[in-house]
This record gives structure tokens, C-alpha cells and sequence, in this order.
């Protein structure tokens, strides 16, 4: 195949997923990699809640949950005991129906995503290699190095580097990629292994300036250890052994290890791109950001980078919408990336900082405070709705109008359910839609008949105001779930107005 509508570089889980997005919405993708095979080792594990909501679109959230491992809570030690509790199944049960944090090792995560790609006939192009590619005519025609070593050209309407934080893409465009790396080297090891600690929930760690954190397993007695270290030892992390970080493992976490699957050390960088978007060229998760794993945030948002991106290139291809659609992609994703750099280097930071000042916090203030604010309901859940991406949000950016309740044009859609009803049962969807709690127009009913748009109408329940959302207004939502339009009427004109101005069109794949 020569030609494609979308040509992506790197075959992890956020190329993957905006294959898959792309595949089901009709679009022509080739998928390429410079590795021989899929990882068979992996060092994102968490899936976080607003992954799960998403993934229900591509019908992928019960196969994720039905085989990772579920985690309930998440324990804070110090000094060799655990000090604070967030419970992740209170906290979350009327907020998302996936109110824990999944664990579904990368490698599944991957061979997940590719055998549900091929069921579109679309294969991972492996020992397949970028090696130069320009833009005329609009279009992009790209150079590739095949197994066998011969070269090959192709054309491709658009260019999707998803090919990591090396990006052959991001270079290749010349995108700066300003910010540091951590001075601590970090390290992995999948164990299998007995004690308090591994009772499935997650345990951190926060005596000492050295990061450390065990992390649940699917199966009893497996575990992920995650941990830094900055000593001496971190001058000569390509000869670090499991030996000279477990000990802290042991002592103070209580782990008993009975045996070391497989051991890895790398360092982590702090940085986000110049540009997301050059020409008809892309850049995707860490290709775009890369960050501290503090939270379990990165696999996360360069997911949600691809499906972000993917209904907007289905639109674009499929005549639906303009080309200046797709500088939204940028506007949205550089926010949120920025914001999430900040965020874990300060969380990481706060972890990791030396000094005696730093262990008195850590050791002495935060034992004392943490359990007082997971007391509090509203700080448990700024927490998981932080973590969880739930409350990430577009508000105030090109797409996102309006408000009606406590919801805002840009926001995620709020879940609402009752013993009979779930509103995000309709998310499963890749269309526009729009949703009404109560009552609407007749010419509202008319319009979305008229122009094929999918309108659900709820009866209007307690739930409905619990989660924030208004009687008898309407909210416009888009491919991805996120709320276009927020408006108290029931005046289809508002939506007509809003496609007209964005030159969208309202559309079923």
C-alpha cells in the first residue's frame, strides 16, 4: 500500500489507539515500527479511569478490567508503617463507573490493541523505519527503510509521530523539546513477592529522598517496585542490580522478595514540545510530553492525545469538516500536557527533595496531615478526580461554549445513573450527539431528526442535579464525549450556529 489517509510512526499504546480510532471510523491507516516485535517488558502499568470511560467508545474498557488488577486504594508509609488510606472505590462510586485504578502492564496493554486492530485488517508494519519524509500538494510523501533494507516512498495525506521521546518525527521537523531530566535514576522491577504490602493496593513510600512505591500485580504476590535513586549508585545505573536498591523494599515497605521477574533502570525527563502540529505533521504522547511517572499519568495522556486528534482527521478526511479543525488538537493537548508537567514535578518533587527540612515534612508533617485531609470528603476527591484525568477539561478554548448547570462547553460529560438509566451508555457511539435531561422542543426533536443527529432524551432524575447538569437545557457533545455546547434552551439554532461558525458538520461514520 503506497497511499494512506494517515501514516503513524511508532506502534505503542497511543499510536495503537489512534489506529484503532481511525480504522473504525473508515479511515486508511498504515502503522509502522522500528522494533522487531511488540515489548515483552513494560514500565506503564495504570489505566486510569478516564482512559477506562474513553476505551468504552472502542469497546476495549471490560477486556482491560476483566485482565488487569483493580486497585482500590492507594497507602502512604513512613517510618515502616502506613499513615494515610485513599480509597478509591468510596471516593469514586458517583463520579465514574470506574472508580479505581487499573493495572494492565503495557505489554498486554499493547498486544490488546493490536489484535483488535488487525480485526480491521490493518497489521503493525514491523523492522519498518522513518527515515525523511516532506510536505508538497497537500500531501506528505515519506521515505521508509523495510526489513530487507531497501528503501520505500509512500504518500500519506497526514503524519502522526507517535515514536516516542527520541521522535525521528519531532527531530525531523526540527520542534524544540525545551525542559530537563531528573537528576535521580529511576528504576523497575516486576517481583513476585510476599508481606503487608502486597495485598493488592498500592503502597508509597515517603521516608527517605529516594522515591519508592509498590505497585499490585495481577496474580497473588506480584508486584511492579518503582523507585530513584541519586547516590553514588546513580553514576553507574547501566550496572545497578536488583541487589543494591532492595533493601529499602524490605526494610521499610516490609516486601519479602521471593524472586525478580526482570529489572530495569532509565532516567525520566521533564519536557513538552515547541509545537504539536507542523503542516499535515503531529506529535503524540511522549513524541509531544514526557514527565515524571508520579501518578500514573503518562500512558494516560498520550491516549488521550490520540483520540483527540483521530475524531478530528476522521472529520477532516471524511469532508465533514475544514482543515483548521485540526489546530484545536494543538490548543487542547499543549494546555493539559503543560499543566501535567507542572503538576507531577511538583508532586515528584515533593517526594523526592533532599535536605533536612524535606525529611521533617515528609517523616514528621505529612504523617500528621495527610490521614486529617483524606478525611475530608472534598479533598479525597479533588484527589481522585485529579488523578483519575476525570476533570480535565477544554473550557474556554476554540471549541468549547456555553454552560448549563455546573457544566461548561469543553468539560467531560458527567456521569449520571440510576437503578434504570446510564447516560454514558450513548458515549459508546463516535458520533456527535446531544443530551437532554427533561424536557426539550418540538423543533429541537426536528432538527437533530432532520440532520441525523443523535439526541437522548433522560427523564429528568436526582442524579441528574447531583452530577451537576441541567433540567430542560441540552449539551451538544462531541466524538470523544466532551461537551461542545452547554445551553439552558431548548433552540437547535445554537447548534446550527456553532457547526456553522466552526465549518463542522453534523455527521454518522
Amino acid at each position: 500500500m503506497n497511499r494512506s489517509d494517515v501514516l503513524i510512526v511508532g506502534a505503542g499504546p497511543t499510536g495503537l489507539v489512534l489506529a484503532l480510532w481511525l480504522s473504525k471510523l473508515g479511515v486508511r491507516v498504515r502503522i509502522l515500527d522500528k522494533t522487531s516485535a511488540p515489548g515483552t517488558t513494560s514500565r506503564a502499568l495504570a489505566v486510569q479511569a478516564r482512559t477506562l470511560e474513553l476505551y468504552r467508545q472502542l469497546d476495549l474498557s471490560h477486556a482491560v478490567v476483566q485482565n488487569g488488577h483493580k486497585v482500590p486504594a492507594v497507602n502512604l508509609w513512613v517510618k515502616g508503617e502506613p499513615v494515610a488510606r485513599l480509597p478509591f472505590e468510596d471516593i469514586g462510586k458517583d463520579l465514574t463507573p470506574y472508580s479505581f485504578l487499573e493495572m494492565f502492564p503495557q505489554d498486554q496493554h499493547e498486544r490488546l490493541l493490536i489484535e483488535r486492530l488487525e480485526q480491521f485488517g490493518v497489521v503493525v508494519e514491523r523492522d519498518t523505519e522513518l527515515i525523511g519524509f516532506s510536505e508538497h500538494g497537500g500531501s506528505i510523501t515519506a521515505q521508509l527503510l523495510l526489513p530487507d533494507g531497501q528503501e520505500h516512498t509512500c504518500q500519506t495525506c497526514y503524519l502522526a509521530g507517535c515514536d516516542g521521546a527520541r521522535s525521528t518525527v519531532r527531530k525531523a521537523l526540527d520542534i524544540g523539546f525545551p525542559g530537563g531530566t531528573y537528576q535521580q535514576v529511576f528504576y523497575v522491577a516486576d517481583v513476585e513477592a510476599s508481606g503487608l504490602a502486597l495485598n493488592g493496593e498500592l503502597h508509597v513510600d515517603l521516608d527517605e529522598a529516594d522515591f519508592l512505591a509498590v505497585f499490585p500485580l495481577a496474580g497473588e504476590g506480584r508486584a511492579r517496585l518503582i523507585g530513584t535513586v541519586r547516590d553514588e549508585r546513580a553514576e553507574q545505573a547501566e550496572t545497578l542490580k536488583f541487589e543494591d536498591v532492595s533493601s529499602r523494599a524490605i526494610e521499610h515497605l516490609k516486601v519479602q522478595v521471593n524472586k525478580v521477574n526482570w529489572f530495569s533502570t532509565y532516567r525520566v525527563h521533564h519536557r513538552v514540545a515547541d509545537t504539536f502540529r507542523f503542516g499535515r505533521a503531529f506529535l503524540l504522547g511522549d513524541a509531544a510530553h514526557v514527565h515524571s511517572p508520579a501518578g500514573g499519568q503518562g500512558m494516560n495522556t498520550g491516549i488521550g492525545d490520540a483520540i483527540n486528534l483521530a475524531w478530528k482527521l476522521a472529520a477532516v478526511l471524511n469532508g465533514a469538516a475544514n482543515d483548521k479543525l485540526l489546530d484545536s488538537y494543538e490548543v487542547e493537548r499543549m494546555a493539559f500536557a503543560r499543566r501535567l508537567v507542572a503538576t507531577t514535578d511538583r508532586v515528584f518533587n515533593f517526594v523526592s527533595a533532599e535536605g533536612a527540612m524535606a525529611d521533617v515534612i515528609r517523616t514528621r508533617i505529612a504523617p500528621f496531615l495527610l490521614p486529617k485531609m483524606v478525611s475530608f470528603e472534598l479533598a479525597r476527591e479533588y484527589l481522585f478526580r485529579t488523578v483519575s484525568q476525570i476533570t480535565l477539561n477544554y473550557r474556554g478554548m476554540p471549541l468549547s461554549e456555553g454552560h448549563a448547570g455546573h457544566v461548561f462547553g469543553g468539560d467531560r460529560l458527567p456521569w449520571a445513573h440510576d437503578s434504570e438509566t446510564d447516560n454514558f451508555d450513548s458515549l459508546t457511539s463516535l458520533n456527535w450527539q446531544v443530551h437532554v435531561y427533561g424536557d426539550t422542543s418540538e423543533e429541537m426533536l426536528a432538527w437533530c431528526a432532520e440532520h441525523h443527529l443523535a439526541l437522548h432524551v433522560f427523564d429528568w432524575h436526582p442524579t441528574h442535579e447531583a452530577a451537576g447538569l441541567a433540567r430542560n437545557g441540552f449539551y451538544l457533545l462531541r466524538p470523544d464525549s466532551y461537551v461542545a455546547v452547554a445551553d439552558l434552551s431548548a433552540d437547535p439554532k445554537v447548534i446550527e450556529r456553532y457547526f456553522r461558525d466552526h465549518g463542522i458538520k453534523p455527521f454518522l461514520w
